[in-house]
């Protein structure tokens, strides 16, 4: 090779040598599969989420429901075929931390996944119907100590925490309600409004409707009264130290890289503060849950102990 050969090809060595990855993140659309059936709030949520995301991401996000398992279905199916590329999440809630204390289930969820990062936190409380006899929570025990297991609620699954937490409100109170599951926030606001059952334990899905007249809001179980609803006692205030609330956030199949992670972050964190966002969490009296992925997988790996021993007290368990 002459000497002109040797200096041309040089710096083509050391250009393919220091070459980029072959393409950027993302280069083609994204797949969020959301856990719950479509129309309810956090499928509203994650949908807008998805649509403010992709702005800065440059790719659209595809929303497909996959409902089921009480929320662990898409999270299950992400972590069993979604490759680690970053094409594939799905919201994490602590009910894929609950579930494989109760039955068997097809993923870890502390090693199955890659934690993207934290989002939003609902507000929980007791709803009636405006029409209700109980006008307060005082009335909702008082009829629960004089009817034992007649006093029917639901929640959106059996062993969720809204289910479990009930238990643990009706053992501090000394009474036995009766629970009747759904599959979605939105049937459990139509049981309640057709009075198919008598109150409904839910994620501030019932705003609205506390907002018309149409439902009263007994309790909410934070650790302070809501600022929406300042007349609304807390649960510690009735007499019951408990306090709950569900924050949950998004993840992918195990293995993803780290800059696929952040860029996902990133373009999250930004539609979370997204004015329309904003306007969401205060029409259902939300609140941000922001955490890197560092921080949603520290809070996962605690949160795991905690309702680790929850479980092992009140759930009703079908482990097989």
């Amino acid at each position: 090779m002459t000497c002109v050969g040797l200096l041309i090809t040089a710096p083509m060595v050391a250009q393919a040598q220091s070459a980029p990855p072959a393409a950027a993140f993302p280069t083609r659309p994204i797949t969020l599969i959301i856990p719950w059936q479509a129309g309810g709030i956090p499928d509203t949520q994650l949908r807008l989420l998805a649509r403010l995301a992709s702005k800065p991401l440059g790719q659209p996000i595809i929303t497909e429901n996959k409902p089921g398992g009480v929320g662990t279905m898409a999270p299950a199916t992400v972590a069993a075929n979604g490759k680690p590329d970053g094409y594939t999440i799905t919201q994490f809630t602590t009910t894929v931390l609950r579930m494989p204390y109760l039955m068997k289930v097809t993923y870890d969820p502390l090693k199955d996944f890659t934690f993207i990062g934290g989002l939003s936190a609902f507000r929980f409380g007791v709803v009636v119907r405006a029409d209700s006899p109980f006008k307060t929570w005082a009335d909702f025990i008082a009829y629960a100590k004089a009817n034992p297991g007649k006093l029917t609620y639901t929640t959106f699954g059996t062993n969720s925490v809204l289910h479990l937490t009930m238990e643990r409100i009706a053992a501090a109170a000394g009474v036995k309600l009766r629970h009747v599951p759904s599959r979605g926030n939105s049937e459990n606001n139509a049981a309640v409004l057709g009075g198919h059952v008598m109150a409904s334990a839910d994620g501030s899905s019932w705003a609205p409707f506390v907002d018309s007249g149409q439902f009263r809001l007994l309790v909410t179980w934070g650790e302070q009264r809501s600022k929406r609803w300042p007349d609304v006692p807390t649960l510690k205030e009735v007499g019951i130290d408990i306090t709950e609330s569900t924050p949950f956030g998004l993840v992918g199949p195990a293995g993803m890289d780290p800059k696929v992670v952040a860029t996902l972050y990133d373009a999250f964190r930004k539609a979370m503060h997204d004015p329309e966002h904003i306007k969401l969490l205060g029409l259902y009296d939300m609140e941000l849950f922001e955490r890197g992925p560092d921080e949603f997988r520290k809070w996962a790996t605690e949160e795991n102990v905690r309702i680790k021993e929850v479980v092992e007290r009140f759930a009703e368990k079908d482990k097989k």
